[in-house]
């Protein structure tokens, strides 16, 4: 089982494709459905987002 995203692995992104590689939800094919897991996928986003807005703002 992979290890979900959080706010530290930011740090691990240089370019957009770390972005999406580095936004991981291990509990994805436990999601009520494809919606569900959608939602998930962009708050994650949105919490590294942030993080790399911080970091360099």
């Amino acid at each position: 089982m992979t290890k979900r995203t959080y706010e530290i692995d930011a740090e691990n992104i240089e370019v957009a494709q770390d972005f999406e590689e580095a936004v991981k939800d291990k509990r994805e094919n436990w999601r009520a459905n494809i919606t569900k897991r959608r939602q998930r996928q962009r708050r994650y986003k949105k919490r590294l987002t942030k993080q790399l807005l911080k970091k360099y703002a």
